[in-house]
C-alpha cells in the first residue's frame, strides 16, 4: 500500500474488483501451481491488504517491509514451499499459460532459477507486467544467507542471477520481441492505460495476453496513455529502506 508511485495501487479497483483480485485469480487459472499466498508486509497500513485476502480465502503472510526476500522466504519456509513462483501484485494481466511455460521451462531444463523477464539491462522478449520468476527453495534459502546489496534484499530474485555462474540460470524467451510493451500498474499513467484496456475486454477473467496484444494493436492510442513511463531497474532501491540514502 505503500509504493512511492502510486500509494494504494495494489487495491486500486480496476473494472470492478480491485487490482489484487485480478492478479489472485489469474494466477489461480493456472494448471500448474499448487497455491498462491500473499506475502504482504507487517505494516499497518497494509492491514486492509490482509482483510481483502480473508474476505477472499487466500492465504496470506506478513514480514518486513523493504528486505522483500527476507519476507519472501520466510513465507516460502512458512507454507513448506519447494518450488516458489514470484508474481508481483502489479501485474493484473498475468496470463496462466505463460506462468506454466516458465515452470515446465524451469523443470525440463532443471535449474535453479528461471524466468521471463530480467530487469533492464537485461534482455526480455515478454511485455513488461507477464513477470514470471520461479526458483528452488533451497535457492532461495542461499540468497537470503549470502546477499547484502540493499538492491538484492528489496528485488528478491537478483542475487540468483546477477553474477554468471553463481545459479544454474534459463531465461524463457518468445520468439517475438514484446519486451517494450508495458502491461503493468506503477504509476498514475499505467492505472488508467490499465483501466481502459480492462473497460475493453469482453471477460478479462480469460483473455490470454497475446487478445491484449491484439487490442493494442487495433487500438494503439492506448499506449499513449503510459508512453513516457520509465520502467524501474533492479539498481533502483526505495529511499525509506534502512540502510540506504535518497538517491538524487
Amino acid at each position: 500500500m505503500n509504493s512511492s508511485r502510486l500509494p494504494g495501487k495494489v487495491l486500486q479497483e480496476i473494472a470492478g474488483q480491485p487490482m489484487l483480485g485480478w492478479v489472485i485469480e489469474r494466477c489461480q487459472l493456472s494448471g500448474r501451481l499448487d497455491g498462491a499466498t500473499v506475502a504482504t508486509t507487517s505494516d499497518v497500513s497494509d492491514d486492509p491488504i490482509e482483510e481483502f485476502c480473508r474476505s477472499k480465502s487466500v492465504l496470506v503472510f506478513r514480514g518486513d517491509q523493504f528486505d522483500v526476500l527476507d519476507r519472501y522466504y520466510q513465507a516460502a519456509r512458512h507454507f513448506e514451499a519447494g518450488v516458489i513462483v514470484r508474481i508481483t501484485a502489479d501485474c493484473p494481466l498475468i496470463d496462466p499459460q505463460v506462468i506454466d511455460r516458465t515452470l515446465e521451462a524451469f523443470f525440463e531444463a532443471d535449474v535453479d532459477f528461471a524466468a521471463n523477464r530480467l530487469p533492464p539491462p537485461f534482455r526480455r522478449t515478454y511485455p513488461i507486467g507477464l513477470d514470471t520468476e520461479v526458483c528452488t527453495f533451497a535457492a532461495l534459502e542461499r540468497a537470503w544467507k549470502e546477499a547484502v546489496e540493499p538492491y538484492e534484499r528489496e528485488h528478491v530474485m537478483p542475487y540468483l542471477y546477477d553474477m554468471e555462474g553463481r545459479f544454474r540460470t534459463l531465461l524463457v524467451n518468445h520468439p517475438i520481441d514484446y519486451g517494450a510493451v508495458r502491461l503493468t500498474v506503477d504509476t498514475p499513467e499505467d492505472l488508467a492505460f490499465i483501466r481502459q484496456v480492462f473497460a475493453r475486454l469482453d471477460n478479462p477473467r480469460q483473455v490470454n495476453w497475446l487478445d491484449v496484444l491484439a487490442l493494442i494493436e487495433r487500438e494503439p492510442e492506448l499506449s499513449r496513455i503510459n508512453a513516457g513511463v520509465r520502467h524501474k531497474t533492479m539498481n533502483d532501491i526505495d529511499a525509506r529502506m534502512p540502510g540506504t540514502s535518497k538517491q538524487e
